[in-house]
């Protein structure tokens, strides 16, 4: 067949067509239509679109298992960076630091130098004035994070070579945390001040040289360390109140103290599992006695209860759990008694819960290996009665005491009557040491309340016309006075006019009688700041802060003209004022707090909110992170229950081997 001109023509001037008689019908194929690689058909989407929830399954351990790679690549690279080669150098040491001199009253080795005074670390403070601080606890610290770097010549002398966080060692006695968590090398904390370090313990001290005597372990002899401002922040004992065998108790304050307690918690646990053990026997050690209702007190009772029913119930006999008991013996009514009412309450509610024994308004009258004696006393009739409690454990923590240096201070000084710690002014200063020289703080030291031992201080100073009375002008130019040398008499004090007419005599003025008067009724209503950590911490932010500026004054040769004042203290800074943060207590599981103004207690909630409390409190970020994995761990894992120590009643002669 021959196509006609025409149509052929109109085929071949369309190049990739078709003719269409050689077109194939729409219902005999279908009509493809081809994309390149580059070219995406309409609407398509990539897979992790389609199916985010898949892709992120998928993923995810390639996520994690990177950015784990990537931490752990950046911690062996910095791991490595940790490792230096020793420094082969000659190190500078000042010759009188190794060959010292003898001075002194007891002719002892006196050490004007220090063998590191060299380094490079601290030599620019070898030339400052020399600032000894006695102690490593919150005192300590609260100065040593708070000094300028350089300012003074600082040396810390302690019989342990770190601070100790205590308000968790309860804790740390049944294994909720581990007693590395609580401790901090004193050495790292004084390297912020280019600071010295002395392992030994202060004995004596001279006043009049300026000398303080310090006693090494191992050493036969002692020897002076010469000082410019010393600060005594060496803590407080446990009070006896004169009970006998107290030998037989456990106290805790250290950290020997809370593994000596661990150990024996353990020991007891152990040996009334084994099969050999009697009834009675069994009974004995499964007693433990706090004697003591305070924070310390409470904190361990609700620490052991959450022990025995977390961990000893599900890895140990049943019966033990059955039969262990918890007595906790106070001399008030209530326990937690320096707590709002209700904190007290639900301390209390909670101990009837847990089945702990609480023994109110009873004291100690001896302890024993096996017992405690203590009596109680009827309210209506008067008569006391005595009673006893199985023990195979006993704490005691109840008050505080003078330790032996704090004692050898107050022995030297005059005017220093307290039984239980150094007194000193609302300046942290010594009462009788030479003036501006030695300050004391913390557990060992309580400010002086007593206004009416200043009163013809206060009389001198402000009676004008010398009449021997303060009328009111004069009694309001008083007022001021004692309320900046005493900040915590302020609000004891009321209206100015108010206290002038009550006091007042028919003349319109005040003489001896009528101030004394005033005085000890407003010193009866200020209470002694309480020995807690709280209050040492503010009181070495505020020594440090004075220190500082006390510094500055020496580096400035400044020229104090006392005039009104008495001393540089008083001129350059004010006195010390406590500022109550609250309080707070852990009882099993659950927390209270006692703010100024308000109080709560709850369960879990406040638990966290009372670890968040104590995070925020330690002292560096390495101690934050251990005690953080503790918690942790013990969520997972529980509490430890091995008992690491000594184990001489188990072991075998080396010859019967």
């Amino acid at each position: 067949m021959t196509l006609p001109r025409a149509t052929l023509a109109r085929s071949l001037a369309r190049p990739n067509s078709t003719p269409s008689f050689f077109t194939p019908s729409r219902n005999l194929a279908p009509k493809r239509t081809l994309f390149s690689r580059a070219q995406k058909p309409p609407g398509w989407q990539p897979f992790y679109r389609r199916h985010p929830r898949v892709f992120a399954v998928l993923a995810a351990p390639f996520v994690v298992g990177g950015s784990l790679g990537v931490a752990l690549l950046g911690l062996w690279a910095y791991d490595a960076s940790t490792y230096h080669h020793p420094h082969a150098g000659r190190v500078p040491v000042d010759p009188v630091a190794l060959r010292p001199e003898r001075g002194g009253k007891k002719n002892l080795k006196v050490a004007a130098a220090l063998i590191d005074d060299l380094d490079e670390r601290v030599v620019n403070a070898r030339d400052k004035k020399r600032l000894v601080i006695v102690g490593g606890g919150w005192g300590s610290v609260g100065i040593l994070q708070h000094l300028d770097p350089g300012a003074w010549h600082v040396t810390v002398v302690s019989p342990d070579n770190y601070f100790l966080f205590h308000p968790l060692l309860p804790s740390a006695t049944v294994g909720t945390v581990e007693v590395r968590s609580l401790v901090e090398p004193l050495r790292k904390i004084i390297a912020r001040v280019s600071g010295h370090f002395l392992y030994g313990r202060a004995v004596d001290v001279d006043f009049s040289e300026r000398l303080l005597e310090i006693a090494c372990p191992g050493d036969e002899e002692n020897f002076y360390l010469p000082y410019d401002k010393l600060v005594i922040a060496c803590g407080s004992v446990n009070s006896t109140h004169g009970v006998p065998g107290l030998e037989n108790c456990f106290q805790l304050k250290t950290v020997q103290d809370a593994q000596a307690i661990r150990r024996r918690v353990m020991d007891n646990l152990e040996k009334a599992a084994l099969p050999s053990t009697g009834e009675e026997e069994r009974r004995k050690l499964l007693s433990f006695v706090v004697c003591g209702g305070g924070p310390t007190g409470v904190e361990f009772a609700s620490e052991l209860w959450e022990m025995v029913n977390e961990d000893v119930i599900s890895y140990m006999p049943g019966l033990l759990r059955d039969e262990i008991k918890v007595h906790l013996i106070q001399s008030r009514d209530h326990i937690l008694n320096t707590y709002a009412e209700k904190i007290s309450e639900y301390a209390e509610e909670r101990f009837r819960r847990h089945e702990i024994d609480m023994i109110l308004n009873a004291r100690v009258k001896e302890v024993t290996p096996t017992k405690v004696v203590y009596t109680t006393k009827d309210p209506k009739t008067g008569k006391t009665t005595e009673h006893e409690v199985d023990s195979g454990f006993t704490l005691w923590s109840t008050g505080i005491a003078m330790n032996p240096f704090t004692q050898r201070v107050a022995a030297l000084l005059p005017n220093q009557y307290h039984k239980h710690a150094l007194e000193v002014d609302s300046h942290l200063r010594v009462i009788g040491a030479p003036l501006g020289t030695v300050y004391a703080l913390g557990d060992c030291a309580t400010v002086e309340t007593r206004l009416v031992d200043h009163l013809l201080e206060f009389v001198t100073r402000c009676d004008e016309n010398k009449d021997g009375k303060i009328d009111e002008r004069e009694f309001k130019k008083m007022m001021g006075y004692i309320k900046r040398r005493f900040p915590a008499s302020e609000k004891h004090f009321g209206k100015i006019e108010d206290i002038f007419k009550q006091y007042a005599d028919g003349k319109g003025a005040l003489g001896l009688n009528e101030l004394a008067d005033l005085f000890i009724n407003v010193s009866r209503k200020i209470t002694a700041f309480p020995a807690t950590a709280q209050v040492a911490e503010q009181e070495g932010i505020y020594l440090a802060k004075k220190l500082n500026v006390l510094a500055k004054q020496h580096d400035a040769h400044v020229a104090i003209d006392n005039g009104v004042y008495d001393d540089p203290d008083d001129m350059l800074y004010e006195p010390f004022n406590y500022k109550h943060m609250g309080s707070l207590a852990y009882i099993g599981n659950s927390a209270v707090f006692d703010f100024p103004g308000f109080s709560f207690a709850g369960g879990l909630a406040a638990m966290y909110l009372w670890r968040s409390v104590y995070l925020s409190t330690s002292v560096t970020i390495r101690q934050r992170c251990l005690l953080m994995a503790d918690w942790v761990k013990r969520s997972l894992f529980g509490r430890d229950l091995s008992k690491v120590g000594s184990r001489a009643a188990l072991s075998t002669p080396l010859r019967a081997r």
